[in-house]
């Protein structure tokens, strides 16, 4: 993982002065993915890590000089065109997530829908369930205003994404001018994928459960099971961070772990008995 993303971080420019840097990239960033898996605080980083202000300190600059986009837009690409695809989308899905906060911060609202307090988090990923664009919100934000902002920044930056699946929720009776302004003012065409009215209880929808998927690969971080950032900036790229290990993790070949308890005996098994052969 650390071979994959090294070339794509930042090169300090010696000639502009400076002291020696006492920590480097590698340790930064293990800590802050101890963060993002673990959920802890910045201040219970293990000793073993990097102090927990420099560890947010370098967060907080690869947020605002914009290393975070740089480094996961590249991964992405490189994910896509490992797996046969275009390095660039031309359709993608769109759906908000509402997600409890801790106390205080900005953007706090009330989802009458979802009853929850909190933010919502609105995403859209591409046929992979890879990331594209993503905004944090209050949760009292509708889907269709998020959808939005989110589609303004994915014509913004993507000029190659000309279909986008979403759900009922961006389109119904009340409202629909979401569609007619994404293709008259976007150049994009959001076909609503409905759910039939006769089906009772869980049924897997075409396109939408690509969505539901990514959702749930970001709140197995237990950073973001719950939005403890202050900021909505700062969740948008803890989100970002997130995607950046789950792509590192597929360009390094590196398989999950192991959840079913045999499996992990027989791997214990092993390690002692490599250990003991060494």
């Amino acid at each position: 993982m650390w071979n994959t993303i090294q070339p794509l971080l930042p090169v300090r420019d010696l000639r502009k002065g400076g002291g020696i840097r006492k920590y480097g990239d590698r340790l930064v960033l293990d800590s802050i993915f101890y963060v993002l898996r673990s959920g802890c605080q910045w201040r219970m980083l293990p000793h073993d890590l990097m102090p927990f202000d420099a560890a947010h300190r370098w967060f907080t600059k690869w947020r605002e000089d914009g290393t975070w986009d740089r480094v996961h837009d590249e991964l992405r690409r490189q994910v896509r065109v490992e797996a046969g695809r275009d390095p660039e989308p031309s359709a993608a899905v769109i759906d908000a997530q509402s997600i409890k906060t801790s106390e205080g911060g900005e953007a706090r609202g009330f989802d009458a829908g979802k009853r929850t307090t909190g933010r919502k988090r609105h995403a859209i990923v591409d046929t992979m369930g890879l990331l594209l664009v993503v905004a944090v919100t209050s949760a009292s934000v509708q889907d269709r205003a998020g959808g939005r902002t989110v589609l303004a920044r994915l014509a913004a930056g993507f000029r190659t994404v000309g279909l986008v699946w979403a759900d009922g929720g961006y389109a119904n009776s009340v409202d629909s001018t979401l569609l007619s302004w994404a293709r008259d003012a976007l150049n994009i065409v959001v076909e609503i994928v409905k759910r039939t009215d006769d089906v009772k209880g869980f049924k897997i929808l075409p396109r939408r459960w690509v969505v539901e998927r990514t959702f749930g690969w970001l709140v197995r971080n237990r950073r973001l099971a719950r939005d403890y950032e202050r900021l909505t900036a700062t969740s948008e790229a803890m989100i970002k961070v997130a995607m950046i290990r789950l792509m590192l993790v597929r360009l390094a070949g590196q398989s999950a772990r192991w959840s079913h308890e045999p499996h992990r005996k027989t791997a214990r098994t092993e390690t002692v008995e490599n250990l003991i052969a060494a």
